[in-house]
């Protein structure tokens, strides 16, 4: 496999070594709790203070609130508590204060989430209402100053996560002195320590959060800025740490190694400049044009960081992208790192206003500060050769002169599809409309000669396929080579029933369920340890990539210096054969992750092998 390049550092970041350094001191040699008094506590008190003191420089907070706190989240929620108890205070004395609170439509999810939880909880029935943004994923000014004066908080962001767009703070905060707007305002940080220069204390910026784990601090820190005079109300109490604002022992080592991060940046001389920056993101713009020709960038890149892409390739879908890009080792994302679980289009993108297609396909790379010109060259020629793997064909032949099969799977049932390289053509078998879509979209120039029901007996019982035929027969339809227009049961190749489909010379069927197991899964899987011991026991055990073609063409996979034997887990049942008259040779299946190679191990066992099995975790662990 390749080594690793890091393209995802806008949904974490490794840690910087001086981070790692600092907080390993402050877990060994200054381990003490900075509110007791006696030496080792004032040692780590002292630490606590240099780091205040750091952040406060570099926030330009010269005066205000500033505390550490475990993140981000807790700074939107320790804001948004802040703002609306002061609105539920200021209601109860009659005052006027706003009956709104203006969400960016791009803003993280935790901040509307938040919003909406505290709304119901505190009970202060304001109305949360969206700010839209223009296509180049800006706030519309014009809606703000419309809205403004009947806001009672204000939620918008620095640069936004997905596409690295940079918002018009400027803009939005002159429009809320011209129209004398009561809001409070909460800038989303995030994404701006460290890429765009902060004086917090010259703003009218009420809240900004901030998280560590996005620049090189580690994961569990972070800090929030409240501005002098706003309403604050603790989100945490108890001890009365950090000055009452934020109760419980201090986290010390995550203060110490982002203290060490704040003072790497006022230093100077270890972080990217911003020229810098944009002279790495340009190469990596021309390599995707390169590669890519239609590629489409989807917000401008003169107002976005210089750290973030968001694009989109006409005819590839993102999932195919990601799959073809992690298996060249290069780590790169969907969007946001929360959702990207999540299958479904970008809200960021809609919002936007951009295409369907674009939003539903849209790809980030995301590069942090200290990123070298080396992984830049590195980055630049594997992006093209994952558009080189991408031009691969789907479904080519495994057995020369004889017709393929691929399997479809959907909501655990199984359909097929008979395909001929040579003649071009293909039947399929029990594909529902979804798959069948998902299987054309993979024919590039194949003709459909029949879509065919195994159930049904309707339709012509003989389908030719090149040199081979699809025969109906009753309840099933067999597959194979004919004679004389017959096609004897011994020599069909594959016969599909109801039941799935029977491989030649055995009886037993592949149902195409992960719910249908004939041994537990566990008894499959071999941890990399014991893969390893496996391997060196048995040497001549065959390594199965059941990655897709085109994941095996970005990166091969080897193990203890054995290269694998691509087979695309939807084209196991047909090379199954092939195994199972071989069955005293193991076979060790692997993937990305290992739900695929499991899926093919526990297959193999159901059709009667007794060696198959799966690396658990898969490469993502044994690398």
């Amino acid at each position: 496999m390749h080594s690793e390049i890091y393209l995802d550092a806008n949904a974490t970041s490794p840690v910087l070594p001086a981070a790692v350094k600092a907080a390993t001191a402050a877990m060994d040699t200054c381990f003490g709790n900075p509110s007791s008094s006696h030496v080792t506590g004032l040692r780590a008190r002292s630490v606590l203070g240099a780091a205040h003191a750091a952040a406060r420089r570099v926030l330009g907070a010269y005066d205000g609130r500033v505390m550490f706190n475990s993140g981000a989240t807790e700074g939107i929620q320790t804001a948004v508590l802040s703002a609306l108890c002061a609105v539920r205070a200021q209601r109860a004395r009659g005052q006027a204060c706003g009956e709104l609170v203006l969400i960016g439509a791009t803003e993280h999810k935790a901040v509307p989430e938040s919003l909406a939880h505290w709304n119901r909880l505190l009970g202060t029935g304001l109305e949360l209402r969206v700010l839209p943004v223009d296509a180049d994923g800006r706030h519309r000014l014009d809606v703000l100053r419309a809205l403004a004066p009947r806001a009672a908080f204000i939620c918008t962001m620095a640069a936004n996560n997905e596409t690295g767009v940079v918002s018009d703070l400027d803009g939005i905060e002159q429009v809320l002195r011209e129209t004398a707007s009561p809001a409070l305002w909460m800038v989303d940080c995030v994404q701006a320590l460290g890429k765009l220069p902060l004086t917090l204390s010259a703003s009218r910026i009420d809240y900004a959060p901030f998280s560590g784990h996005k620049l090189y601090a580690p994961k569990g820190i972070g800090m929030l800025y409240v501005r002098e005079g706003a309403p604050f109300t603790p989100l945490m109490c108890g001890g009365g740490q950090e000055g009452g604002q934020r109760s419980g022992t201090e986290n010390m080592a995550g203060i110490a190694a982002l203290g060490a991060v704040l003072q790497a940046l006022e230093q100077g001389g270890t972080f990217r400049g911003h020229g810098q920056l944009q002279a790495c993101r340009a190469r990596l713009v021309a390599a995707l044009r390169a590669a890519f020709p239609d590629v489409v960038f989807n917000a401008p890149l003169a107002l976005a960081l210089p750290t973030t892409l968001n694009f989109s390739v006409p005819g590839v879908a993102s999932a195919d992208l990601l799959e073809v890009f992690d298996a060249a080792g290069l780590r790169v994302s969907a969007g946001s790192a929360c959702s990207a679980s999540k299958a479904a289009p970008s809200y960021v993108l809609d919002a936007m206003g951009v295409a369907n297609w674009r939003s539903a396909s849209a790809v980030r790379m995301s590069f942090g500060p200290l990123i070298d010109d080396e992984d830049i060259e590195r980055a630049c020629e594997r992006i093209a050769a994952c558009a080189r793997a991408l031009q691969l064909p789907l479904l080519a032949p495994m057995q020369a002169g004889c017709a393929g099969l691929a399997q479809f799977d959907r909501e655990g049932a199984a359909g097929w599809l008979l395909f001929n390289a040579a003649t071009s053509e293909c039947i399929a078998i029990d594909l529902a409309p979804a798959p069948l879509e998902q299987a054309q979209a993979m024919l590039n120039g194949y003709r459909l000669l029949a879509s065919v029901s195994s159930a049904s007996r309707h339709g012509a019982p003989v389908i030719a396929l090149g040199d081979e035929a699809l025969v109906r027969e009753g309840d099933v339809w067999r597959f194979g080579r004919l004679d004389n227009g017959v096609l004897a049961p011994q020599a069909a190749r594959f016969v599909f029933s109801a039941g799935g489909v029977a491989i030649a010379g055995t009886l037993r069927h592949h149902q195409g369920q992960q719910g249908q197991q004939a041994h537990h899964a566990g008894s499959m899987e071999l941890g990399p340890d014991a893969a390893r011991r496996h391997l060196a026991q048995h040497p001549d055990t065959l390594i199965v990539d059941v990655r897709c073609l085109r994941e095996a063409g970005a990166g091969p996979i080897s193990l203890n210096g054995q290269a694998a034997l691509n087979v695309p887990l939807a084209r196991l049942v047909e090379h199954a054969a092939l195994w199972l008259d071989d069955d005293a040779r193991s076979l060790l299946f692997v993937c990305r992750s290992g739900a695929r190679s499991a899926r093919a191990a526990r297959t193999l066992r159901q059709l009667g092998h007794p060696r198959a099995w799966s690396l658990a975790g898969g490469i993502a662990l044994a690398d």
